[in-house]
């Protein structure tokens, strides 16, 4: 199995980097990709670079060139439901493009030609990152403590939907915006549902994994800078160490 990992900012991916062993470094559409094994698993790890079409683009990429079995999208998101905090984990359940309106020629996010208005990821696929972020937060004390040293002392894991979109959400009036379109969305980022259109285009598996950095609020952009430089590698690392265990065996 060759699974393809993928984050929108350097910031999530050092770590992962770093612990592949056996690496070879290949440079392909403008994008450097680091092949070789992670936790006794083949992986292709890469920085896609921000938003959806430099992330459709590098799936694309992983997929036809690289010929990845799954793909993982890790890093961050801004929490769009009030029940979420800085340091929560949240695996998405379906995928919504938020600025996607080709109304009146279809409905209101429907991803013309397709009949869908969002991009469902399998539950088998949901429940092994559920199995992994569980292990992960019940196995990774040290980490645990670096966080409660930060105020983040009771993270939890949320199985929820998710929007994608070319905006970076940062005042209460766009979260509420997105919320009375979209209420069954817990957060927001960039580049998930765009990687779930690929994925659905060519029928490979993928799970999107976003830990909440800010409140897509007014400082929503000094938070997120904050938490993606000082927590956001040890979540993906630790959190894909746990998923590899889980689908290696």
């Amino acid at each position: 199995m060759l699974l393809g990992i993928i984050g929108a900012m350097p910031e999530e991916l050092n770590k992962i980097i770093a612990a592949i062993s056996n690496k070879e470094i290949i440079e392909s559409g403008s994008r450097i990709y680091y092949r070789g094994q992670l936790h006794g698993l083949e992986v292709v790890a890469v920085f896609s670079r921000w938003g959806k079409v430099a992330a459709a683009t590098t799936a694309t990429n992983l997929i036809l060139e690289f010929k990845v079995d799954r793909i993982v999208f890790t890093g961050v998101a801004g929490a769009i439901s009030p029940d979420l905090n800085v340091g929560d984990i949240v695996i998405a359940q379906r995928l919504f493009q938020h600025d996607m309106d080709a109304r009146p020629l279809m409905r209101r996010f429907e991803i013309p030609l397709t009949g869908k208005t969002s991009y469902e990821i399998p539950q088998q696929n949901v429940e092994i990152m559920t199995g992994a972020v569980h292990n992960f937060l019940k196995n990774d004390k040290d980490f645990r403590k670096t966080l409660a040293e930060q105020g983040i002392l009771h993270p939890k894991l949320v199985v929820g939907d998710i929007a994608s979109g070319d905006l970076f959400i940062s005042s209460k009036a766009m979260k509420n915006a997105l919320l009375r379109n979209l209420p069954s969305v817990v957060c927001a980022e960039m580049e998930g549902a765009a990687v779930a259109q690929v994925c659905d285009d060519y029928g490979i598996p993928l799970v999107v994994v976003r830990v909440i950095s800010d409140a897509a609020d007014e400082e929503a952009f000094v938070s997120a800078i904050g938490f993606v430089n000082q927590h956001a590698g040890d979540y993906s690392f630790s959190i894909l160490k746990e998923y590899i265990n889980i689908i290696r065996n």
